[in-house]
């Protein structure tokens, strides 16, 4: 979350320039507090045109969300401010006075000159190119995850980047990965699977072939009010400001990997975070050892009921195939919590209810807490009641704190008394 977080606070700071019209005289600085000192002193160079589309772009983008939430409000915004742009021939930068336009056509696919010297020169760049993407593709899904709700296939993910970068070379392209603010404004802009990727891409080249020489008109302000908007949409407002309440060690983990990401370095930010989050853990397990005493070691043997009848054995009674038992055993935090969520996610549209027994849970962390979150979400959409029973107090407060609660999920002592009351 921090890195979103902190990835849409780069995407807005990107688009400044175009937002306003800034004439700089120069390239633009990547660091961002250089960034924000040359944008400052450019202010006075703003154009009024840009302003007035790049808010006009927000404005419908936002509106349209709000009166007609199914309408495409960026697409609408877009199209209409490049028919603007045109019929009114406004003073504003576009595609086609930035960039001379896109391409009406794709380069003929050939293979390269292959040789074994080239191969080895090419191959420890090869290789951190693999790697780096391979993170960044995954660390794209996993945001896609939390937004969606759904379980995305790593070896499907990264088989698909593969095949595709090899045939993108072929055509003169380069290499490319998932990234988290293309994913995060297809996710916003209403796209639920794979399916959408693949939509996108062929929109695209659509859009190249036919509507090369109407897509010069667009304005880079109108451009920049959609990521604007994407790069708001993206802070979690709500889970951000839970997780900083929900512990020291979770806040600091949050911001520090927010801050790095912003003023440092994407792939630095993940590295400190995870050996932040990994030291929390380290220091929450160094806390969950205790000792108990338990006596006497086999509890006495009684009947069913007061007056000593014992209830034959019913199989029926003993199973019920409308609910779903899952015990959890050990630490569930966010090492586990890809798989044990993957598990969870497995619930039948014939199941009734859910019971989750976290009886032999020491603790848990928020990335577990939001798995739980999520999947009760799911659980709720789909009409399947779910019971948490044997939490500890801790755990439950912890719960509680990323908004785990009823109505959308109930609390119980003992499976027993879960069963009672599905």
């Amino acid at each position: 979350m921090g890195f979103t977080a902190g990835i849409a606070v780069i995407i807005f700071a990107s688009q400044i320039k175009e937002l306003f019209g800034l004439t700089l005289g120069g390239a633009e600085p990547g660091l961002f507090f250089e960034k924000l000192s040359v944008l400052w002193r450019h202010a006075p160079s703003f154009e009024p045109a840009a302003v007035a589309i790049s808010t006009a772009s927000v404005a419908v983008i936002v509106g349209l969300k709000k009166v007609r939430p199914h309408w495409p409000g960026m697409l609408i915004a877009v199209a209409g401010e490049a028919a603007a742009t045109a019929m009114f021939d406004l003073p504003v930068a576009t595609i086609g006075s930035k960039f001379g336009g896109i391409p009406s056509s794709l380069p003929v696919p050939s293979l390269p000159d292959v040789s074994l010297a080239k191969l080895q020169a090419v191959l420890p760049s090869a290789a951190a190119f693999a790697l780096l993407g391979s993170i960044e593709s995954l660390l794209s899904a996993v945001v896609a995850d939390g937004m969606t709700g759904r379980r995305h296939r790593s070896n499907w993910e990264l088989v698909g980047q593969g095949v595709a970068n090899v045939v993108s070379g072929l055509f003169g392209g380069i290499c490319v990965t998932g990234t988290v603010a293309r994913t995060a404004t297809n996710v916003r802009a209403g796209a639920h699977g794979p399916i959408a990727g693949m939509l996108h891409a062929i929109f695209l080249l659509i859009f190249v072939l036919t509507a090369a020489p109407p897509a010069s008109f667009i304005p880079l302000a109108c451009l920049a009010g959609v990521l604007t908007v994407v790069a708001w949409n993206m802070v979690e407002k709500q889970a951000f400001a839970t997780l900083i309440r929900a512990s020291r060690g979770d806040a600091a983990v949050l911001l520090t990997t927010f801050l790095l990401t912003i003023f440092r370095d994407l792939i630095e930010a993940i590295v400190v975070g995870f050996a932040l989050g990994s030291v929390l853990f380290i220091n929450r397990m160094s806390k969950t050892t205790a000792i108990e005493t338990q006596a006497p070691f086999v509890t006495e043997d009684k009947a069913d009921d007061a007056v000593g009848v014992r209830t034959p054995y019913d199989e029926a009674m003993a199973s019920n195939p409308e609910v779903v038992v899952y015990r959890i055993s050990g630490v569930f935090f966010f090492g586990a919590a890809a798989s044990i969520g993957s598990i969870l996610d497995q619930i039948s549209d014939t199941h009734r209810a859910l019971i989750i027994v976290f009886e032999a849970v020491p603790f848990i962390d928020s990335t577990a807490a939001e798995t739980i979150k999520g999947l009760a979400h799911k659980a709720d959409r789909r009409g399947v009641k779910v019971v948490l029973t044997g939490t500890s107090h801790v755990t439950r407060t912890d719960l509680f704190v990323h908004g785990i609660k009823p109505p959308l999920v109930r609390y119980e002592q003992s499976i027993e008394r879960a069963l009672k009351v599905i």
